[in-house]
């Protein structure tokens, strides 16, 4: 791939924008390459959790940008029927990260502008850099968001503040959008990935499909009413019951012997 590297690391998936000379920006083969890295991840049995981050510069510094945006070379000769799907293709790839059975921690290092942004907010958890930056420019080029921007920041950070953000292509900086809520945590750059490969770890150890019917419970549930959703969650608490996970991990909680050491039986992924 020319523009995207993954790297496996036991349980843990490290999928890296590495577009230097354009700031990472998303063109459509660097869409087709995550999505081609996605097929790969869903294929490996033995991941459990995915972190997704920007690559360095062209002079190696790794913290100037997560992904400046969607490529705006291509974009600006596209015709109207060419602007439809090449927002189609980016909402198609998005919308993978977001139904991604495995969750998927965005570790978001400079600028996350435009599709950057877009792509951050389908992640599950999302934790930047002190130096990070996000904004939805996109009316002072003549277009509306296209990846997603005007369904997930409102679903994010509020109505309000999207449509301030939205409407007035102000970027704001990483202490405001751990204020709206935009991600959880801001570190320093140097300790972005540690803080991201930590809690992926974190994850992973505990029980992946219970993890996985959580991803799924969540994200099926806030689409849907209340009675409905606590039904979902019915369902998929339930079916941890047929799974070697919930007999180990209640097996360990319950054992109560003084005299011997609990035993840690490690999740199985069945």
């Amino acid at each position: 791939m020319n523009n995207v590297t993954l790297e496996i690391e036991g349980a843990i998936a490290v999928l890296t924008i590495t577009r230097p000379a354009a700031l990472n920006a998303l063109n459509s083969e660097t869409l087709d390459e995550i999505n081609a890295s996605l097929t790969e991840i869903e294929s490996n049995a033995d991941i459990r959790v995915v972190i997704l981050t920007g690559g360095p510069d062209k002079k190696g510094n790794a913290f100037k940008s997560f992904v400046a945006g969607a490529d705006i070379g291509e974009m600006s000769t596209l015709t109207k029927a060419e602007g439809e799907a090449f927002g189609k293709k980016g909402n198609d790839v998005f919308r993978r990260i977001e139904t991604l059975p495995v969750p998927v921690i965005c570790a978001i290092n400079g600028f996350a502008l435009g599709g950057g942004c877009e792509i951050a907010m389908s992640c599950d958890i999302r934790i930047c850099s002190d130096n990070a930056i996000f904004g939805q420019p996109e009316v002072g080029l003549g277009i509306t968001p296209g990846f997603g921007g005007t369904q997930r920041l409102a679903r994010v950070v509020g109505v309000g503040k999207a449509k301030e953000m939205i409407y007035s292509a102000r970027n704001i900086k990483a202490d405001e959008a751990y204020r709206i809520g935009l991600v959880n945590n801001v570190y320093p750059a140097e300790e972005l990935m540690p803080a991201a490969k930590k809690l992926a770890s974190i994850i992973a150890a505990n029980a992946p499909i219970a993890v996985r019917a959580c991803k799924k419970a969540i994200n099926d549930g806030l689409d849907a009413a209340m009675d409905d959703a606590i039904v979902i969650e019915e369902k998929l608490f339930g079916s941890c019951f047929e799974t070697e996970d919930q007999k180990a991990g209640m097996g360990n909680f319950l054992e109560k012997d003084p005299e011997k050491k609990l035993k840690v039986v490690p999740f199985q992924n069945k």
